[in-house]
């Protein structure tokens, strides 16, 4: 975009102004060679005032212009190319389709990750039958011998072990009863055995009984334990399951990635992609591509050590390239790194320049003015009144009715007017006509 405050070639317009000043000057040459020799020469021509303005700022600098992002484009999977659709130099969008693999490879190992969770799917389906089942084996064993879910059961709480107890302990106490009648002859003989054949025949009776609990007990345990493992192969074969949909989900991915897309927007800066080359990520220098972002371009300017603090974050600045010697670019100011070159000294300073029009490239020479936010007076002239003779500027300046030649130093160009840093102070009337038929020292006329 074009701008007033341009800092183009001052030589350029100057000259422009002095072609067009020649051309009025005609009349005026015609008019002097009608005087008489012996008269002093006298032309007419008309001046301006050097008048002091303010104007903006700058320092001026040099950088180096590089793409906002650059990515290599790499696979992720192995793979010959089946189809390329980009080349160096195309302009690619986030997502665009750069690479398509031959995807044959990668389905195939899809399609065995998928039967092998259909096998497993299967399997661990049995295993929650097998779960189920041994759930109800143990319902029916608790429910034969009294036992509810969850309690815990002991010999003594069996019920004909608790029967066989307590009558023991009775058998126990008449046999002693009777053994002390005996002694005193109150009961006979026969008594006293038939009490103690009753008590021998109840501790037998105990011991099957509890020999009867330790066979249940251990039937409820076993059909526990068969409830445990069913459960633990139900659980491997559901862990199985997800290993293997880990695996599935990986083999998709290995289709999914032999498309090769664009990670960034850009422009294609280098590509070692052809139809038919196998490719593999483990390969050294894998990649396919290098996509350069240049929508945003970064400008690393070297800042002079003695400028460096006048420089800040958010500054504007303008830039011109060799490629462009009449256009300005605009930016601003983005990155200040923290510390001074110790060969160059000088200050690495990053500053962001659109770019949409995609006029200027990464790897670009520019020279650069960083704007100052104080203007500054300068002593200004219209740019007509110089006059450009290879690369010395000079201007006449009026004094005592004669125009006298003055070499200037030019600044800043601002829309039709022109800095002159030496030769014009302010007040001085400089002649802005006829340039080509003013001579040092002529007289003049205003």
């Amino acid at each position: 975009m074009r701008n007033h405050k341009l800092f183009i070639s001052t030589s350029l317009a100057i000259g422009l102004y002095s072609v067009l000043a020649s051309g009025c000057g005609s009349n005026a040459n015609s008019a002097t060679t009608n005087n008489s020799n012996t008269e002093p020469q006298t032309i007419d021509v008309t001046t301006a005032q050097a008048v002091i303005k303010p104007i903006p700022t700058y320092i001026e600098a040099t950088g180096n212009l590089a793409s906002d992002a650059q990515t290599d484009v790499a696979p992720a999977v192995s793979g010959k190319i089946a189809e390329v659709y980009f080349d160096i130099g195309s302009y690619v969008a986030q997502g665009d389709v750069l690479v398509r693999l031959d995807p044959r490879d990668a389905a195939i190992r899809l399609d065995q990750a998928n039967a092998q969770v259909e096998q497993q799917r299967k399997a661990a389906g049995q295993a929650e039958a097998n779960v189920d089942q041994a759930i109800a084996n143990l319902r029916q064993t608790q429910a034969r011998l009294g036992v509810k879910d969850g309690e815990t059961f002991q010999i003594k709480d069996f019920s004909q072990v608790k029967t066989f107890t307590a009558q023991l302990d009775l058998a126990e106490k008449e046999l002693r009863r009777t053994e002390k009648l005996l002694e005193t002859g109150d009961v006979s003989k026969s008594a006293y055995d038939q009490r103690k054949s009753q008590r021998d025949a109840l501790i037998g009776q105990l011991d099957e009984a509890r020999s009867n609990a330790a066979v249940a007990i251990r039937a409820i345990n076993t059909a526990q334990a068969g409830v445990d493992t069913a459960r633990a192969a139900a659980a491997s074969a559901k862990a199985a399951i997800a290993t293997l949909e880990a695996q599935v989900a990986q083999a998709q991915k290995a289709v999914t990635d032999t498309v090769i897309r664009a990670p960034i927007s850009g422009y294609v800066s280098d590509k070692i992609a052809d139809v038919g080359e196998y490719i593999s990520p483990n390969t050294p220098n894998s990649k396919i591509a290098t996509i350069v972002r240049t929508s945003t371009l970064r400008l690393k300017i070297d800042v002079p050590e003695q400028s460096i603090g006048k420089i800040a974050t958010g500054q504007g600045i303008s830039l011109q390239t060799a490629a462009y010697p009449d256009r300005s670019f605009a930016g601003t100011i983005a990155r200040i790194s923290p510390s001074v070159s110790t060969t160059a000294r000088t200050l690495i300073v990053e500053a962001e320049v659109q770019n949409s029009e995609g006029l200027l490239k990464p790897g670009q020479f520019a020279t650069v003015r960083v704007t100052q936010s104080k203007p500054e007076p300068a002593v200004m002239i219209p740019v007509k009144a110089v006059k450009t003779v290879g690369d010395t500027n000079s201007v006449f300046v009026v004094k005592d009715g004669a125009a006298r030649e003055q070499i200037v130093q030019l600044g800043l160009l601002e829309n039709d007017m022109i800095q002159i840093k030496q030769g014009v102070i302010e007040g001085d009337s400089v002649v802005v006509s006829d340039l080509n038929a003013v001579t040092d020292g002529i007289k003049v006329q205003q």
